[in-house]
């Protein structure tokens, strides 16, 4: 059984979508939206679509992408999880709590699936990492998401760390099973650099760095345990650990002597693009009624996380974000 599959938004993201579906055996991509009429022809051109008003698609597919800007996030999600239609819902997942927690309710109440496109959780070298995590004894991770300032075709509402940091946080979030007790963060005057520090209720320390203005783009995590030290690159989707052997004591010339050294191992990592990833297993989701890998839920408590940093760095900001719903 193939699921009807649309695009509700079809930027700089949402084009990728459209791209993906069409490479699905199992998904039908019946059609896109989007306000920009020319973009939205352009796209379904290309992917052997028809272009539809958001009612005539809620109403023609059983499961939508919407990557719509984030302040639009509430009115089209709940339309459509409404309307009977399984959701995956770009991240942030809404600028505000409330909003968030609305999406959430408004798919349960219609018995339906709403999933948050935190796409990093479908990287390959993070799921390998999540193969080993629970076997390390943990002592911090430190993760840098760093880039240039954003190209002009990239439309960006959202500041650096719901943009940025957001990614990192779920992914720490899934990686150290334990709340954050503690929140500092600093960053540039016009917080296009940021830098957060959590302290988990484990003891655990993460530190964040999200940035709109460092000419190499960088993407890293690196995670501190008691007998290695594990990198992992989103860009190349690649894992190495680090690890020193045991001292080993030797005679030389009558002195003792001791020697030690640095092994490092490298997981094998599965290929697969990230997206495709995420979007199959959506429609597999829809398909099997099986659980989304990031629920609503998960999108809640990342927003959450993030609106903690934002007060660390300005509480009033924050505060006027909770309860912004326009």
């Amino acid at each position: 059984m193939t699921v009807s599959v649309g695009v509700l938004g079809v930027g700089s993201m949402g084009r990728h979508h459209a791209r993906v579906y069409q490479e699905l055996g199992a998904a039908d991509l019946v059609g896109v939206a989007d306000v920009d009429g020319q973009t939205a022809a352009e796209v379904a051109e290309a992917y052997d679509t028809k272009v539809l008003t958001p009612e005539e698609l809620v109403d023609a597919a059983d499961a939508v992408s919407i990557a719509v800007p984030s302040q639009f996030h509430r009115e089209i999600g709940v339309r459509a999880l409404r309307s009977g239609v399984h959701a995956l819902i770009e991240k942030p997942l809404a600028p505000t709590q409330e909003e968030a927690e609305s999406l959430v309710s408004a798919a349960a109440d219609a018995g339906v699936q709403l999933h948050v496109g935190h796409i990093e959780r479908f990287n390959p070298a993070v799921r390998t990492v999540a193969e080993f995590v629970d076997d390390l004894d943990l002592i911090a991770v430190d993760a840098r998401r760093l880039g240039p300032p954003v190209d002009e075709e990239r439309d960006v509402d959202d500041g650096v760390v719901l943009d940025l940091m957001t990614h990192d946080l779920d992914i720490v979030r899934s990686l150290v099973d334990a709340p954050v007790a503690d929140v500092t963060a600093s960053g540039s005057p016009d917080e296009q650099y940021v830098t957060a520090t959590l302290a988990f209720d484990n003891d655990v320390v993460g530190s964040l760095t999200a940035s709109r203005v460092t000419q190499r783009k960088v993407r890293e995590l690196t995670l501190t345990a008691a007998d290695c030290q594990v990198t992992l690159d989103y860009i190349d989707r690649s894992v190495r650990i680090h690890r020193r052997t045991r001292p080993e004591f030797f005679v030389n010339d009558g002195d003792l002597r001791y020697r030690s050294e640095q092994v490092v191992e490298r997981p094998t990592v599965d290929n697969g693009e990230p997206l495709k990833n995420e979007l199959s297993e959506f429609v597999e989701a829809v398909r099997e009624g099986s659980d989304p890998v990031v629920p609503g839920e998960d999108g809640v408590a990342a927003l959450s996380l993030a609106r903690r940093v934002q007060s660390a760095l300005d509480p009033a900001e924050a505060l006027r974000g909770e309860h912004h719903t326009d």
